[in-house]
């Protein structure tokens, strides 16, 4: 298996990693579990580089995804093409980084700030 199911079904997983992309891109960090942190990474990257790409199916394709809520005036698609994809033009890939916290109190699960690199 090339993939954690994290006590979920297939639903529920595609839910959670589109909320947890979502706010990652409208806040550049966040704070979660360091099991959804490296699951989540390569579903991040691949929708940086669809933006990069800039074209109207890369636009269709993240929106098919990415959740739309809205951070002040700019939603997270608009920010994605206009912001993070100018941001990370030059740069070939490792958007993300991972930082690790430390066990989370009550469970003890490894928590972890999973966060854009050049972020603001």
């Amino acid at each position: 298996m090339a993939y954690s199911k994290l006590s979920r079904d297939a639903s529920s997983r595609k839910a959670l990693f589109r909320d947890l992309v979502t706010d990652l891109f409208l806040y550049e960090r966040i704070q979660t579990t360091e099991a959804k942190a490296k699951e989540l990474r390569p579903i991040a990257e691949k929708l940086i580089t669809l933006a990069k790409r800039g074209d109207l199916h890369a636009r269709r394709q993240v929106a098919a995804f990415v959740r739309r809520e809205t951070l002040g005036e700019q939603d997270a698609i608009q920010k994605l093409f206009s912001e993070l994809a100018t941001r990370y033009s030059e740069r070939a890939g490792g958007y993300t980084r991972i930082l690790k916290l430390g066990p989370r109190r009550g469970d003890a699960a490894p928590m972890v700030y999973l966060e854009l690199v050049d972020r603001a």
